[in-house]
């Protein structure tokens, strides 16, 4: 949960089996049925659904329940398709409107059936960008930033976002089609202790929750740190966490103390 805080996403390679992803290809070339705003899961997908089947894997299941928890709501699912030698790649982007929430976020899960080589473009992603609140495509202008990552992955292979994660599509060189099957769901309930907590005290959760990248500036990037430490604070139900002090001085309030 710590890699997630601080990356912005978390990557499962090659969990789905092969017969399902062989079974995806045509599934997502028939097209899928519209999904209104906001269903409950077995609303969205009937039982025995290619996409029930998908999310009830066990280790997609696990990792969405310590992400969203248990019962989440799918806001919208699509299937993406870059096709052969395209030649266009879509700009960085976070999805939707601009989200200001600090206790509370969507996971956006990504499924990619095929083998996706370097040809074949994959989906760009800017580690630790999603607590830098920007705009739907606002970053489009970025062409590369030091420290991206351009996924490429097996077959079977799902990756679970932040919903204010920086990435795009890339463009797909590749003589195949691309597919990519996303679906964001958004919680019912607090995201607070979800997981396993069983090393909450560890000094690797406090080092993974520092970890700088590339991008970041000497100065501003350190805002990000302490996004994480809040946000933490929010899923651990531990208003007192800190890292380094950080969230700690700028928060005493010593007046109000003393007129309490």
């Amino acid at each position: 949960m710590a890699r997630f805080v601080a990356h912005g996403f978390l990557r499962l390679d090659a969990i789905v089996p092969q017969e399902m992803n062989d079974e995806a290809l045509g599934v997502f070339a028939d097209g899928l049925d519209d999904v209104p705003y906001g269903s409950p899961v077995p609303a969205a997908y009937p039982e025995g659904s290619f996409s029930r089947r998908l999310v009830e894997l066990p280790a997609v299941a696990g990792a969405l329940e310590s992400l969203v928890g248990p019962d989440p709501t799918v806001d919208h699912h699509f299937v993406h398709t870059r096709e052969p030698r395209e030649g266009s790649a879509q700009p960085l982007h976070a999805d939707a409107l601009i989200d200001p929430r600090p206790d509370a976020f969507d996971v956006q899960l990504m499924y990619y059936p095929q083998d996706v080589t370097a040809e074949m473009g994959g989906t760009l992603i800017v580690p630790g960008s999603h607590l830098r609140r920007t705009n739907e495509s606002d970053t489009g202008r970025y062409q590369n930033l030091r420290g991206q990552t351009r996924l490429t992955c097996p077959a079977g292979t799902v990756v679970l976002l932040h919903h204010g994660i920086w990435h795009g599509g890339r463009r797909n060189d590749s003589d195949r089609i691309r597919f990519m099957y996303k679906i964001r769901f958004n919680p019912t309930v607090p995201q607070v202790r979800l997981w396993d907590t069983a090393d909450l005290d560890s000094p690797a959760v406090g080092e993974e929750l520092r970890r700088s990248f590339p991008w970041y500036e000497g100065a501003t990037g350190r805002l990000e740190i302490h996004n994480r430490i809040r946000l933490w604070r929010v899923l651990t139900a531990d208003p007192d966490f800190d890292l380094d002090y950080w969230a700690t001085r700028i928060t005493n309030r010593p007046a109000q103390r003393s007129h309490a």
